[in-house]
């Protein structure tokens, strides 16, 4: 049941992304080019998102002591902005800027077939492994990282 929810929830979220139009790089490219080919329709995707999102939330953590299909709900467990969390989003956007794809957008757009959507998800999934490797030398991983001022063993 979690698989057939999460298959179900996902073509939903790339249903919603194809027909926002997030899986063109043009027009993503577009919402950022504010000086010149200015594309204002990406910031009310983004508004909508949030419109649901944030009341969504906040309605089902009040009212629910754990998810449908889950033990727990999957909350991240530090609240600090750290020098990573700030550096991961610039990263982020710097790639989201340069390629117009976002990870939401690009996998929807392989229904699409163009050669640089699967660069684009090769690249990125080769560097969320170069990632994984350097945290993992480091001594830290996603999923247990220290918190500041803890000393590595």
């Amino acid at each position: 049941m979690k698989i057939l929810s999460a298959l179900v929830f996902g073509a939903i979220f790339g249903l919603g992304i194809a027909i926002s139009g997030m899986i063109n790089p043009a027009k993503v490219l577009n919402f950022f080019d504010i000086a010149g080919s200015w594309d204002p329709s990406l910031a009310f995707v983004m508004a909508g998102a949030l419109a649901v999102a944030m009341p969504g939330y906040a309605l089902v953590l009040r009212r629910r002591a754990r998810p449908l299909l889950a033990p727990t709900f999957s909350l991240p467990a530090r609240k600090i902005i750290d020098r990573q969390l700030v550096g991961g989003a610039a990263v982020f956007g710097i790639g989201w800027g340069i390629a117009g794809f976002c990870p939401g957008g690009a996998l929807p757009a392989l229904a699409l077939f163009d050669r640089d959507t699967v660069l684009f998800l090769a690249a990125m999934i080769a560097g969320m492994v170069a990632a994984r490797q350097i945290m993992k030398a480091r001594g830290t991983t996603p999923d247990r990282q220290e918190e500041p001022g803890s000393q590595r063993a």
